[in-house]
């Protein structure tokens, strides 16, 4: 069996013999050349062998197929289309793992050459296959050379920010969606990502969170919001600002994501999220409002209203952290705003029969997964998570009458699972070493105000000791 070495010299001297003739119809040969090239640098032994040569002649049937392409824009022929993309081919595979490679790679041009290509492909608007399949092994390829190589990386950052990969974002294609994100993500770094606050460059941060939505292959799109974009709070505030309500509903789901992430964040991204939880408080404390809409006959698919209940989700399970509660709990005007909001849909609920009216019957018919069930129930676990070990914000609830509030919302209700888990909660949270509160709660059932049943439901009862009201917590038997 000969040797790699063997190989390797071999099909490097067909290669040479075939750029040096260019016989007619040579590009259907020469893709023959270049598929065997492709199939050695498979092997990690063969890339390592791989010389500046292969890499020049390689670079000279780009330089090549870039001339025919551009002088037969109009006509059919595939053949150049296909000998470009078995060269990417080729390069996407001397590039894997193999630093070397990746920098003879942009030593002799060829990161150069292929943005070429590429945006010829781009202008060419056409939609045939072979121009696809080549356009796509190009993306590949220079996901490969920038992979972990940052002189790459900047190459390939100059010529392809933004036009190019705003281009591949909004790409009918999803595979030039997917690809071209996977080479955004590989070259941004956090330099790179203040950049996008830049009015040129600001469409390609909307058009990541368009595309994931769209792109099946979302990946990519995922990891650079998560990973990239969150580490610059300003870009998100910025781009929830001039998003669509459907597409800042996907941007909540993406910091959702991250929020619930098992691996412990570092300190710099701890102190990240804290900044976009406080702007998402004031985005929920702006348009809380809205959600009123959804007790409107028919008016179930409310944008707006989606979007706030969207917020709230995130902001209880940013309460649910502790790298998150403190500054929650201090954001001004967050917690008045639950408090107001929940009283306005319960109110809302007992006005007229609609999404916030409590039911034993599933009044929503089969539709349990509609986005208002539960709304209530969120409502009053985020109130219940400011007041974890506030004393401030459990007298702040006292003053504004919140406790018969939350007491009044303790029934069994079919459109809130788990209303009354929450709310025993929320009582448990305002009443701990807050004697103000106790005496509320015990006051109330004394007044025939509050329900014994339901008190006693939620493991509670009133005991009289010494003139003074006690609340207490019932023992399980």
């Amino acid at each position: 069996m000969a040797a790699p070495m063997e190989h390797v010299t071999a099909v490097r001297a067909e290669l040479d013999r075939w750029v040096r003739e260019d016989l007619e119809g040579a590009e259907r040969r020469g893709a023959e050349v270049v598929r065997r090239v492709t199939e050695l640098f498979r092997r990690a032994e063969c890339r390592e062998l791989a010389d500046e040569k292969i890499f020049s002649l390689i670079s000279q049937i780009l330089s090549r197929a870039l001339q025919e392409i551009q002088t037969q824009i109009v006509t059919s022929d595939p053949s150049w289309y296909h000998l470009s993309a078995e060269c990417f081919r080729c390069l996407r595979n001397a590039c894997a793992q193999c630093p070397p490679n990746q920098n003879t790679i942009r030593n002799v041009g060829l990161i150069e050459g292929a943005m070429s290509l590429l945006k010829v492909f781009i202008t060419s608007g056409s939609s045939e296959e072979s121009r696809l399949v080549a356009f796509r092994c190009g993306l590949q390829f220079l996901g490969n050379v920038a992979g972990g190589n940052q002189a790459s990386q900047n190459s390939l950052w100059e010529r392809a920010f933004p036009h190019v990969f705003l281009t591949c974002l909004t790409h009918e294609d999803d595979k030039i969606s997917a690809y071209g994100s996977m080479v955004l993500y590989t070259c941004m770094d956090e330099d790179k990502v203040v950049n996008m606050l830049e009015p040129d460059n600001f469409p390609v941060a909307l058009a990541v969170i368009t595309a994931y939505s769209r792109v099946s292959e979302a990946e990519w799109l995922h990891l650079i919001v998560t990973d990239r974009f969150l580490r610059c709070p300003q870009l998100v505030k910025q781009m929830y600002a001039s998003l669509s309500h459907s597409d800042r509903m996907t941007l909540l789901e993406l910091i959702l994501s991250k929020v619930n992430e098992k691996s412990r964040p570092t300190e710099a991204e701890r102190n990240n999220l804290r900044q976009i939880a406080e702007f998402l408080s004031d985005g929920f404390q702006n348009q809380c409002r809205a959600v009123l809409k959804l007790a409107a006959p028919g008016n179930y698919e409310e944008e707006e209203a989606l979007v706030v209940i969207r917020l709230l989700d995130l902001l209880c399970e940013m309460t649910s952290d502790a790298d998150h509660l403190g500054c929650l709990q201090r954001c001004p005007g967050l917690l008045d705003t639950v408090v107001d909001t929940l009283r306005l849909t319960h109110l809302a609920g007992k006005q007229s029969k609609n999404v916030f009216t409590s039911t034993h019957s599933a009044s929503l018919g089969s539709d349990l997964t509609h986005a208002a069930v539960g709304f209530k129930a969120h409502l009053i676990r985020l109130i219940a998570n400011l007041c974890y070990k506030n004393r401030e914000n459990q007298d702040k609830v006292h003053q504004l009458d919140g406790i018969p509030l939350i007491l009044d919302n303790c029934s069994i209700d079919d459109n809130n699972p788990f209303l009354n888990q929450w709310a025993v909660y929320a009582i448990r949270n305002l009443t701990e070493h807050n004697e103000k509160n106790q005496e509320q709660i015990a006051s109330m059932e004394r007044q025939g105000l509050a329900d014994t049943s339901m008190l006693e439901r939620m493991g509670l009862h009133v005991e009289e000791r010494d003139g003074k009201l006690l609340l207490k917590c019932v023992k399980k038997k």
